[in-house]
């Protein structure tokens, strides 16, 4: 065979290859603009955007009714606000409609490529993704945004507490010199003017925060399955991973202690959920390894003399 026919041979696979990658994107990408167009079919004179939103920022709105405001109010000071923010809902919303798709091609083109044992161990991760983000959606959207928005909007109300203290003051200045604030028997009004798109931020981004922290379990049970970590190894790093919670709880959290005590409370209960998991995992993947001929001695006396170098020889 001569050179140009061997490089012709090497090279059939890699076009089938992308041609096989460029089908699974059109897939994909088909489905994410279908699930996108879902969201713009009008339901009882409003998009399912609209509606979608509504329930996003429907803890704002029930924080606001609790503090006294009757007819809560949201707005948009820009002509395109309101469509940007409902485009970027149906992003956000299109792609996990789309994601069972998306993920079933790239499933498909991975599939070929792993043996039979590895593809039995990879899908239970790909159907547990998803399922751990939607549940850490759901706890932010129904407990940690509306413990947020009890803060902030709490502290503006305690503000304004203060501000009708000193308003006296301020009524008391010379007749020469004007007031700083409109003068009114209640003292000074301050007021929440919402406006759209920022509610719906920071709604996202508890959502998206708390959705990839609860992927810790799936993660950590992936690499543990790969023999990348392991139980012991997670126990003996318990310490710093407490610290690092507590770092993350307060940067992805308001300065509400309340609020970052429950995301530390879930994320640290996840970790010790990762530690048993991937205990569960080694005990299944030493009992496969023996089974296979595959699991040697020197493996458990390394694990024998790591242990003899942490408590010490026996003297029985």
């Amino acid at each position: 065979m001569s050179q140009t026919e061997e490089i012709e041979d090497s090279s059939a696979p890699l076009i089938e290859h992308l041609a096989e990658l460029r089908t699974r994107l059109i897939r994909s990408v088909l489905a994410f603009v279908v699930a996108i167009s879902f969201f713009f079919v009008p339901i009882g004179g409003q998009f399912i955007a609209e509606h979608v939103l509504h329930f996003l920022v429907s803890p704002i709105v029930e924080v606001l009714r609790a503090l006294g405001d009757p007819s809560p109010t949201l707005q948009f000071t820009s002509p395109q606000e309101y469509l940007f923010t409902l485009f970027r809902i149906s992003m956000v919303g299109g792609f996990a409609l789309a994601f069972p798709v998306i993920g079933f091609q790239m499933w498909r083109f991975v599939a070929p490529g792993l043996y039979k044992n590895e593809r039995g161990a990879f899908m239970p991760f790909m159907i547990a993704s998803p399922f751990m983000f939607l549940l850490g959606a759901t706890f932010a959207q129904l407990v940690v945004t509306p413990l947020a928005m009890q803060f902030f909007l709490g502290f503006a109300d305690v503000a304004s507490v203060f501000a009708n203290i000193l308003a006296p003051a301020v009524e008391n200045v010379p007749g020469d010199v004007a007031p700083v604030v409109p003068e009114t028997d209640q003292g000074v009004q301050i007021t929440f003017f919402g406006k759209v798109n920022e509610s719906l931020d920071i709604t996202l981004k508890f959502i998206m925060a708390f959705g990839l922290c609860f992927q810790l379990p799936v993660l950590l049970t992936l690499m543990g399955k790969a023999g990348l970590v392991s139980a012991k190894g997670l126990g003996s790093v318990r310490k710093y991973a407490m610290v690092g919670i507590l770092v993350l709880a307060a940067l992805v959290t308001p300065p509400d202690v309340v609020t970052q005590l429950i995301l530390f409370s879930v994320v640290y209960g996840l970790y010790e959920i990762s530690i048993l998991l991937v205990a569960r995992v080694e005990k299944k993947r030493i009992a496969q390894m023996k089974a296979d001929g595959t699991w040697f001695e020197d493996e458990l006396d390394d694990e024998e003399g790591d242990d003899l170098a942490e408590h010490g020889p026996d003297k029985t």
